[in-house]
């Protein structure tokens, strides 16, 4: 029986398979010890067969056991071990900051019932109180499979409070969850990138105001830019910056992988793409639909209470293929 010794020194070095790769190479001796009492003595050698053949049959689950240990480090490096929250206002004036960071809010909520920490990285407020654009770091192995759907154009339908004709406005936002993962999929050349410091705008003491701590990060052959202003320290600022910015750039990467396979690619659930609209929220109505499973729920202000976890399983459901097909929606595009 044949092992690979480049193989087996992986394990030998790999924290997790050190002890198994010890054991591995006392049965490795074992064995090899009787292949040689079973050369030296041809009597012997009936008497060791079978034990050779319980030692293979040992060193081979124990190679498969380490081999499944490695796989299984490899796809933890590609799996996001969280996710960047991008909230931005679009169209419709401070009614579209408002619903921004209600949107933000009905995350951070739904990550407090979940367990999950949370991270403000930066956030442009407006004068009414609500958001221009914000971003939020939310850490947990399981947060990107609970909010990858999430990512596109949310739209809203309701009477604002400065509203005195009492009519509907329609208002919009856009939201992009970024996977963070601990090994990039994408490489990015340092030298594409420029560097931008300034003073936070947040809550954090007298350094905050005092030292340019908040850092800006620009790569210059997409012009894609992130901003961090939640540490401190520069460095530190600096490091979750790049972390956001990789982020940026393999959602971007991803985004036009699809677009170029759109016509083979059948995902009921959509792109993707952070231009696409994919739900609605109407107040008068009490009705979120999500236009690309046709679904609709009457739950408005639970939803945006951060009980997102009805809409979250659906579209998980859908997505796996197994879901039930959605109720059709009542509302259509004639109705805005």
């Amino acid at each position: 029986m044949e092992f690979s010794e480049e193989i087996l020194q992986t394990f030998r070095d790999n924290h997790k398979t050190q002890f198994l790769a010890s054991q591995f190479d006392l049965l490795l001796k074992q064995r090899t010890e009787s292949e040689e009492m079973a050369d030296a003595d041809p009597e012997m050698a009936e008497l060791v067969k079978e034990e050779i053949s319980n030692l293979d049959a040992q060193l081979d689950s124990s190679y498969k056991e380490m081999e499944k240990i490695i796989e299984g480090d490899k796809e933890e490096e590609v799996k996001p071990y969280g996710v960047m929250l991008e909230v931005r206002a679009g169209a419709g004036g401070d009614e579209a900051s408002l619903f921004a960071a209600e949107l933000a809010s009905m995350y951070l909520k739904y990550a407090e019932i979940n367990g999950w920490p949370t991270i403000r990285s930066s956030v442009s407020a407006t004068e009414a109180g609500g958001y221009k654009d914000a971003s939020f770091e939310i850490m947990g192995k399981d947060v990107y499979d609970h909010l990858r759907y999430e990512t596109g154009v949310h739209r809203v339908q309701r009477i604002p409070a400065t509203e005195k004709q009492g009519r509907i406005h329609t208002s919009t936002a856009s939201v992009a969850i970024l996977p963070m993962r601990k090994k990039p999929t994408i490489e990015i050349n340092p030298t594409d990138i420029d560097m931008e410091f300034s003073r936070s705008g947040g809550a954090g003491g007298q350094n905050v105001n005092k030292v340019e701590t908040a850092v800006r990060l620009i790569h210059r052959p997409t012009g894609v830019d992130v901003r961090c202003e939640s540490e401190r320290s520069q460095l530190k600022n600096r490091e979750k910056a790049m972390i956001a910015l990789v982020a940026k750039l393999e959602m971007a990467h991803e985004e036009e992988q699809v677009r170029k396979h759109a016509e083979t690619r059948k995902n009921q659930i959509g792109t993707g793409d952070r231009s696409e609209k994919i739900r609605t929220y109407n107040f008068p109505q009490n009705r979120i639909t999500d236009h690309r499973i046709k679904q609709s729920w009457h739950t408005v202000e639970a939803t945006l209470g951060g009980n997102l976890a009805p809409i979250v399983e659906t579209l998980q459901s859908v997505a796996a293929g197994d879901g039930e097909e959605g109720v059709v929606a009542e509302l259509n595009d004639d109705e805005l």
